[in-house]
């Protein structure tokens, strides 16, 4: 568990009325997780420490105060987050704990914590987690996306051990993870966004994805000079489903890569981000380009994408894409313009958003 010390439009009508049916104003702002600052070793353990979060809509530190971390969780590094839980992996046996310890709304006392298998898959660099729905609902599936071609599922409280699953060689080493709630099945974008690779809940070790190719229809409006710019950067896909408007979406994310002397290595910062919205036609699914996702919000990170309407959190900023990685910002697609904010020192490489939470 890390311990870090900190100093501290034009918007589319397209769904709007069936966004904010849906949606309510949460109580908390979605939040990126920081780490924690330990303030008292307790005797058998477990440890009294400050949670540490950032929130995007304030543009600041939240601090969790006194909050016991069980010792089962100090030695754990987190390895992704989905619906607002953070997955820890124990070092010494890869042993998986589920827990709300981040959750500022959830227990300061006694922490909720399920227990998965150990892990049995050879890799043990992770890409990202997915889970269907709170580990607590019985019909819940945990995946975990390791960097390679490693695939592995788990049913909280009902496997004794993970189904590891191997994905086609060379198509899905770097691929994010996540879960169609409409589909019911995990999805993995190929690089270069050509191809969508799926799996459905029950998949065996032995079983090949389903293959979607993706048909893609317009771009933007840009001169030579900045389409080779874009050549030169890196690019990851991201899917990402709206439980409130039932849209899915397409990000393709661009960042430059440089030298950076303070860190004594390459860094990359944010370009630009290419959204397209899926829509059904009579020759079936295309991904349309645009800049109009009206009211709502993409976070993307090493945790599960998600969309968040702006409506329902105060200080959002609607048709934006808020991203952790490739530095720390929001991008918005009304004007084009990356923002990038002034991070917490020592916030760490890996963190990960959660989704605003409710009382």
């Amino acid at each position: 568990m890390s311990q870090l010390l900190f100093r501290l439009s034009k918007l589319s009508s397209r769904n709007n009325n069936m966004i904010h049916e849906s949606a309510r104003l949460f109580s908390t702002s979605p939040y990126l997780t920081l780490g924690t600052r330990v303030k008292e070793v307790l005797p058998g353990g477990c440890k009294i420490a400050d949670v540490l979060l950032f929130d995007p809509a304030e543009e600041e530190l939240v601090t969790v105060p006194d909050k016991t971390v069980p010792k089962e969780l100090m030695d754990e590094e987190m390895v992704g987050a989905s619906h607002g839980w953070g997955v820890f992996c124990a070092r010494h046996d890869r042993s998986v704990r589920i827990s709300d310890l981040y959750n500022p709304l959830a227990s300061k006392s006694n922490p909720t914590m399920i227990t998965l298998p150990r892990l049995t898959a050879l890799s043990s660099n992770y890409c990202n987690v997915a889970m269907t729905s709170s580990p607590h609902l019985e019909d819940c599936v945990v995946a975990i996306k390791f960097v390679g071609d490693h695939l592995s599922l788990c049913r909280p409280g009902r496997d004794l051990e993970w189904t590891n699953i191997l994905t086609p060689p060379s198509c899905l080493e770097n691929s994010n993870l996540m879960y169609s709630k409409r589909d019911k099945k995990f999805y993995l974008p190929a690089p270069g966004g050509k191809y969508l690779f799926s799996y459905h809940l029950h998949s065996k070790e032995e079983d090949f994805p389903e293959v979607q190719e993706v048909v893609y229809r317009g771009h933007p409006e840009l001169d030579q000079s900045e389409w080779e710019l874009l050549s030169s950067c890196t690019r990851t896909e991201h899917l990402v489903e709206s439980h409130f408007s039932d849209e899915r979406f397409l990000v393709k994310w661009y960042a430059h890569g440089f030298y950076s002397s303070v860190l004594e290595r390459i860094d990359h910062i944010t370009k630009r981000f290419m959204v397209f919205r899926e829509e059904e036609t009579t020759q079936g699914s295309i991904m349309c380009y645009t800049e109009d996702i009206g009211d709502m919000c993409i976070f993307l990170a090493n945790s599960e994408a998600f969309c968040v309407p702006a409506s329902s959190c105060t200080g959002l900023k609607p048709n934006s894409i808020y991203h952790m990685g490739r530095g720390l910002g929001f991008y918005d697609l009304t004007t084009g313009n990356p923002h990038q904010y002034l991070a917490p020192d020592g916030v760490p490489t890996l963190s990960y958003w959660l989704p605003p939470f409710s009382t």
